[in-house]
């Protein structure tokens, strides 16, 4: 463990603790902007695949499958 820490001392407890809700609260608020975009990605992708429906527009895999 002294061969990785180069010899310093472990950091205090409190310290840590403290460290790991710093962390905590940024995991929590970069969650809540990764939720958003998925959000508004599935959105847009809905958008387009009627768009693509009305206007005609398909994959040639995709035509088959709704023929049959």
């Amino acid at each position: 463990m002294k061969r990785l820490l180069a010899g310093a001392r472990l950091p205090k407890m409190e310290v840590q603790k403290e460290e790991g809700r710093k962390l905590l609260a940024k995991k929590k608020r970069l969650y809540g902007e990764y939720q958003k975009a998925r959000r508004d990605m599935q959105e847009v992708l809905t958008v387009k695949a009627n768009i693509d429906c009305l206007l005609g527009y398909s994959e040639p895999g995709k035509k088959k499958e709704m023929e049959r």
